[in-house]
């Protein structure tokens, strides 16, 4: 039996369709980009664990003192806080600058309700808090290898 043609615009489908969990709009403080903003910060998010990744090797392979290896925190922090981004479709800066995207890679619109913006940045503080603390849980137990 042939469903009824949607009223939704093409681009919402095709959204809808890569992305099937992923709001088609904005909601203030759950989803503030689309899928080509999505994308990026899915691909940021790998790069930035592979630099952590990469930077935590080299440091062991140079057998560095066990309290450099702090430095791979804001690395890991960053590529945590990126892949969240993506699973969630909400962009942290975005939301403190009080803007989203759902169009291409570029266009921004600002937010412009008082409300929004605030359900905005209090979910990116949070996010910002807890992809920190993951990091540095992981480091902590980083430092403390014995190797």
């Amino acid at each position: 039996m042939p469903s009824a043609p949607s009223s939704a615009p093409a681009e919402v489908i095709v959204q809808q369709i890569q992305y099937p969990d992923a709001p088609a709009r904005y909601q203030p403080g759950v989803c503030n980009i689309g899928p080509e903003e999505i994308a990026r910060r899915r691909r940021s998010g790998l790069v930035g664990l592979a630099i952590a990744a990469a930077v935590a090797v080299v440091l062991l392979a140079i057998g560095a003192p066990a309290w450099t290896r702090l430095v791979v925190w804001p690395l890991l922090a960053g590529g945590i806080v990126s892949l969240e981004q993506a699973r969630r479709h909400f962009c942290a800066g975005f939301a403190m600058a009080g803007i989203r995207n759902f169009g291409p890679l570029g266009e921004r619109e600002a937010v412009v309700e008082s409300a929004a913006m605030a359900a905005d940045r209090r979910a990116a503080l949070i996010m910002f808090g807890y992809s920190a603390a993951i990091a540095g849980v992981i480091t902590v137990l980083f430092v403390l290898l014995p190797v």
